[in-house]
């Protein structure tokens, strides 16, 4: 009886074991963002495993990609958007964004959950990654997955693959890429040359327009001149 107490004993520890580890929140950050390859007009939100080799790439919209892209770039819109209009909404009524986390896949589609709280009481709110990430910035709010999650959706990169990518920043393979970034430099230039109001009247045209790439470029350039 002793012996057979003791073998189920094992099995339990081993059964909680594995399902901690199972359970076990991994935390991410945001490596890239970049146009889609499969779908047109999405883009691609790659999150990396902090301290880690492994990658979980999500399909976006191209709304969700500009709303992550401007906060990240600390780009002020003249007009609040969606995430930031839940940002307002929850400060007036004293909630914070405690974290995101990616809480599960199922057929290929992510879940996530914003996991909000009063200082009292924690809430989870569902929402689809993308959102929950474009939120949880505004908030400064760590994101997460679980081990289940990244180890069925994670991608694994070796070192000569890390290599690899790296090294994709610096070969420019087709005319194209080539011609693109002389455009871009030609462009830096143009901004060098400009005074400082003339560069932020371009750059409230550029917010009026809502192009956030054109005004970041232009917000880099006054940086360097403070």
């Amino acid at each position: 009886m002793r012996c057979q107490a003791l073998v189920i004993g094992l099995q339990l520890f081993l059964y909680f074991s594995t399902l901690s580890a199972i359970v076990k929140k991994i935390k991410l950050e945001i490596l890239g963002l970049s146009s889609s390859q499969s779908q047109t007009g999405s883009f691609a939100l790659v999150l990396g495993e902090v301290g880690g080799n492994r990658r979980l790439p999500i399909i976006i919209g191209m709304f969700e990609a500009q709303a992550i892209a401007i906060e990240i770039e600390k780009i002020t819109p003249n007009r609040p958007m969606t995430h930031d209009l839940f940002k307002s909404f929850s400060n007036s009524f004293h909630f914070q964004v405690e974290e995101i986390v990616i809480s599960d896949l199922k057929e290929g589609v992510f879940f996530a959950k914003i996991v909000c709280s009063d200082g009292l009481k924690k809430t989870e709110i569902d929402a689809r990654p993308s959102d929950a990430i474009a939120i949880g910035l505004r908030f400064d709010a760590n994101i997460y997955t679980y081990e289940s999650i990244l180890a069925e959706a994670g991608i694994v990169l070796t070192d000569q693959e890390e290599e690899e990518e790296k090294g994709k920043e610096k070969i420019q393979s087709k005319p194209e890429k080539t011609r693109a970034k002389k455009e871009t430099s030609k462009k830096l230039e143009d901004y060098k040359n400009l005074s400082v109001d003339k560069l932020k009247e371009l750059l409230k045209d550029a917010l009026d327009k809502e192009d956030y790439e054109k005004a970041a470029k232009i917000r880099d350039e006054l940086g360097k001149r403070n």
